[in-house]
């Protein structure tokens, strides 16, 4: 006799089974009259098994968990100097940051109606700051970002973004789920200092535990306690347990940074320190500072050409692991495994591509970390909602807003990476023709740091069996078209070499 999903977990269908959505608090929904109703009605926060609650906790929890670009993506940016030797402001940085993700994370939850938070994108930026500027002023490296969002918008209005995502076979978007999900842990443990990359290894083992081979310090302490709460509250199904744990975790660490002799450096980016003040005022001068053809003039139309396709691959298919992964977890895919909306979830997107650039704030993009709110019980874009306001308070508190240091914001990476690691039971494990090309997806995204190399891995490797299978014709002609252009993307220096651009 099958189980029967706990009558206290909230149910989501997966491939016509019901089985219990990944929230850690449990509500029935009421469907709200009046005021509240009508808000209720347009982001269908009943209808998809949520309520106000847990939409809002949510919408905390995934801008606590990726707060942290406030301050990672000044110092990236502003760490670097462009052709004629100049910096960008820090505080406007932070300003352009906090406005950017606002605005676009407010326009997703209205227009896409996903629990889906954008920001300054990882990677994106440090190809913006250490691969463009160099090359050309930073008015003309933000304005080769904001000709890449630009064609992203072409490429959904045509279809054929969206075409794309519909071809990627079921089991690879699983894959892609999972692997996720290794990848956000594995940042998790990263980022709180429980894993470290060995000093000058060149040998076989490039990480270990902690900073010299074994856990020491009283930061990496932090992160272990909050490990602890947050699994001990997922496993109670304590209601707002991934938020609690981040205001708990937080708590502990000012306290313990105030009694213990502990060097700032210890806690990385974010002390989590009281702050003098609490307001700041932003600081609106880098809006609107890019160009968009000054690079054509210092690099030439060939090195613009496979700079910006450079950005399109990773902002590309970097953003569409995310949203499925995040659709998939919050139980909103439909029966055919395809996204709500997705042509306008892909187009808000690509906009954000171009408000990064055109606020120097390097390419926005849709933010893996968005699952710690899914985690919290989020499936509407009302989250979205919340988290774009707490950006938008940001731009007044910044001092107050990156208070949460990466060992208490980490272990909620970590949680929902087992959430989402659940995923792998759906993959066709026994088809060696899917079940390869799955594997290098989840194996690749942590082991190289990057979602788009694992999607490309996968990709080449599908086509490629399919291929001396000889079923090469089941393969849709966009993936062989996508397979090829991530074999350029992962050749892209030998190209380089050849066509003479190096």
């Amino acid at each position: 006799m099958p189980e029967r999903p706990d009558p206290a977990v909230p149910v989501r269908r997966t491939e016509g089974a019901a089985v219990p959505a990944p929230s850690a608090s449990p509500e029935t929904p009421v469907t709200p009259t009046g005021s509240r109703g009508a808000v209720d009605h347009f982001f269908s926060i009943s209808a998809r098994g949520s309520g106000f609650g847990r939409e809002i906790r949510g919408g905390f929890a995934t801008f606590f968990t990726m707060a942290y670009i406030l301050v990672l993506n000044p110092i990236i940016l502003g760490s670097a100097e462009d052709k004629f030797g100049n910096h960008l402001s820090g505080p406007q940085l932070v300003t352009a940051t906090a406005l950017v993700a606002a605005v676009m994370t407010v326009v997703m939850g209205i227009g896409g109606n996903l629990p889906l938070a954008l920001a300054a994108g990882l990677g994106l930026n440090a190809v913006a700051a250490f691969q463009l500027a160099p090359l050309m002023s930073w008015p003309d490296a933000m304005g080769l970002i904001v000709i890449e969002g630009l064609l992203i918008c072409v490429l959904v209005v045509t279809g054929l973004r969206e075409a794309i995502m519909h071809a990627i076979p079921p089991s690879l978007k699983r894959a892609i789920s999972v692997g996720i999900g290794l990848f956000i842990a594995f940042i998790g443990f990263v980022d709180a200092g429980f894993v470290t990359r060995i000093p000058g290894e060149t040998g076989a083992v490039p990480v270990q535990l902690g900073a010299t081979g074994h856990l020491s310090g009283w930061p990496v302490l932090v992160f272990c306690l909050g490990v602890l709460l947050t699994v001990a509250l997922l496993a109670r199904r304590t209601k707002g347990a991934i938020l609690i744990s981040i205001v708990v975790t937080t708590v502990v660490a000012v306290v313990i940074d105030g009694i213990a002799d502990i060097a700032p450096a210890a806690w990385g980016l974010t002390v989590p320190a009281v702050p003098d003040d609490l307001v700041a005022a932003p600081d609106f001068g880098l809006i609107g500072s890019f160009s968009l053809f000054g690079a054509f003039q210092h690099v030439g139309v060939i090195t613009v050409v496979l700079l910006v396709f450079t950005l399109l691959l990773s902002d590309f298919f970097d953003t569409m692991g995310t949203v499925v992964g995040v659709s998939h977890e919050a139980g909103l895919l439909d029966e055919d495994g395809k996204v709500p909306h997705l042509g306008r979830v892909l187009l808000i997107d690509g906009a954000a591509a171009v408000a990064g650039g055109a606020a120097s704030a390097s390419s926005a993009t849709s933010y893996v970390e968005s699952t710690a709110g899914v985690g919290e019980g989020a499936r509407t874009g009302f989250a979205s909602l919340v988290t774009g306001g707490l950006f938008a308070v940001a731009l007044f508190l910044t001092p107050l807003a990156t208070i949460v240091p990466a060992q208490a914001a980490a272990p909620a990476l970590v949680a929902v990476g087992f959430m989402l690691m659940a995923q792998v039971r759906h993959v066709e494990w026994e088809k060696y023709e899917i079940a390869i090309p799955a594997f290098l997806t989840i194996a690749v995204m942590p082991f190289t740091y990057s979602i788009t190399n694992g999607i490309g891995a996968g990709f080449v490797a599908y086509v490629v069996i399919k291929a001396v299978l000889g079923k090469a014709k089941e393969v849709h002609w966009l993936l062989w078209g996508t397979a090829g252009l991530f074999a350029v993307y992962f050749a892209i220096d030998p190209v380089e070499q050849l066509l003479g651009v190096r």
